[in-house]
């Protein structure tokens, strides 16, 4: 085992013993262990400590888990309901070896009645080690996951399913989304959703909801961070905006509100390795974030090396969707010709990410209606959101972009703009 990792660790009666000492063993080898139970030996339900240790893998509180049972099956089949974690059993080092290397899997399921602990530690020993790295083992574990995110040809339920009915897994995040989405679909209209004709005026709370309010100046302050959140709740932004280095702080300004804490990762320059992208976006996600705006590696973009690009995005993409994040690829337009502009939007949607936005707001210049354009159209099939920012200052500049296919603004003078559409609207709320 090479770096320290951080493991959730659980078992039921029949593994409670072999939890132990695996705890021990890992705790001695310098990882953080974290005990999800049982805690005895009195019969208990192993999907209860199941789920446990998966929902920890799955919201990215711990690195990998690791659950034991009699058999190591029925833990398997309990934590593989749990979206986002790739749980196997394993009795050899073999079968450890494969399930990562060919699956990615991100939970350990063993079995103690069939695996003594000296065995065990092995088994425990290789799927830690083992890396995932291969492009077409990796294309497959990506097509696992989309599995996750559509609904099964062969699903035989009823289309109405009752509140028993729903899965256990859900996150407060998820309610509120699930009900964010339900108003949207009775209002006829999407998150975030451009007006229907194109010479409609957006109202003050229409804006407001595709408004991302956004503070990335370097010598922002904690205080200014607090402030920027107290105006994104007064006023019903639909999120906030801030470096990764103050999510933490976001988090806890927002706490209670419905307004969803977005941030910026390789900023400004998109220069930083893909490595160190997914993992500031990691971090960023464990700490509260929803939404993750990233910066493309613009030399490697101009230098036709679209590979490198594409790893640069994917990566970033992956951490959001095991996070259930949205995940933002920024272009930086101003520094792209159109055909440049056009292979980022095609790398964007064959990443997977949600959005494409136009710019950091650090180079040049930042949106034109025209580059908005171009990105809706190149995202059309794949229905991306398109984030138009940079230079986005007055309810004027939001509405030419909007028009032009703009689903979400980035501002930093998002009050003042919203108080122009106010205006603009005589007040009318609808």
């Amino acid at each position: 085992m090479n770096k320290p990792l951080k493991i959730a660790v659980g078992a039921d009666h029949g593994g409670f013993e072999l939890k132990g000492q695996l705890l021990a063993y890992l705790r001695t080898s310098g990882h953080t262990a974290v005990d999800c139970g049982a805690f005895g030996k009195d019969p208990v339900d192993y999907p209860v400590f199941a789920a446990e240790v998966a929902r920890r893998v799955a919201r990215g509180e711990c690195d990998f888990g690791v659950m034991v049972d009699g058999a190591g099956i029925g833990s398997c089949m309990a934590a593989n309901r749990i979206s986002g974690v790739r749980a196997a059993a394993c009795y050899n080092e073999a079968l450890a070896k494969n399930s990562r290397a060919h699956n990615n899997a991100n939970l350990l399921t063993l079995g103690s009645g069939q695996t003594p602990f000296e065995q065990a530690q092995k088994i425990v020993d290789v799927f830690l080690s083992t890396e995932c790295s291969e492009e077409r083992h990796l294309r497959r574990v990506r097509m696992i996951m989309d599995l996750e995110r559509r609904p099964s040809e062969n699903d035989s339920r009823p289309a109405s399913i009752t509140v028993k009915e729903l899965p256990l897994d859900l996150t407060p995040e998820d309610v509120e989304r699930i009900a964010q989405r339900v108003k949207q679909i009775i209002a006829g209209g999407s998150a975030g959703a451009a007006p229907s004709c194109a010479c409609e005026q957006v109202t003050a709370e229409k804006l407001a909801q595709m408004i991302d309010h956004t503070l990335l100046r370097p010598e922002a302050s904690v205080a200014e961070v607090r402030k920027l959140c107290e105006e994104a709740i007064k006023y019903k932004f639909f999120s906030v905006c801030v470096n990764s280095s103050y999510v933490k702080q976001t988090s806890e300004f927002l706490r209670g509100s419905t307004v969803k804490l977005c941030c910026v990762v390789g900023f400004p320059l998109g220069a930083q390795a893909p490595e160190i992208k997914a993992l500031e976006a990691r971090r960023a996600i464990r700490e509260g974030a929803r939404e993750v705006d990233m910066v493309i590696n613009i030399g490697a973009l101009k230098s036709g090396d679209d590979a490198t690009v594409l790893k640069d995005i994917r990566g970033v993409v992956e951490a959001c969707k095991e996070g259930r994040a949205l995940s933002k690829v920024i272009l930086e337009t101003c520094l792209l010709n159109d055909a440049e502009k056009t292979r980022a939007c095609e790398l964007s949607m064959k990443a997977g990410a949600d959005f494409v936005k136009t710019s950091t707001g650090f180079s040049k210049s930042g949106a034109t209606a025209d580059d908005i354009a171009l990105m809706a159209r190149t995202t059309a099939s794949k229905k991306l959101g398109v984030k138009a920012s940079g230079g986005v200052r007055t309810y004027a500049d939001a509405m030419k972009m909007i028009r032009a296919g703009a689903t979400r603004i980035g501002s930093s003078n998002s009050i003042a703009m919203l108080e122009e559409a106010k205006a603009a609207s005589g007040g009318r709320k609808e």
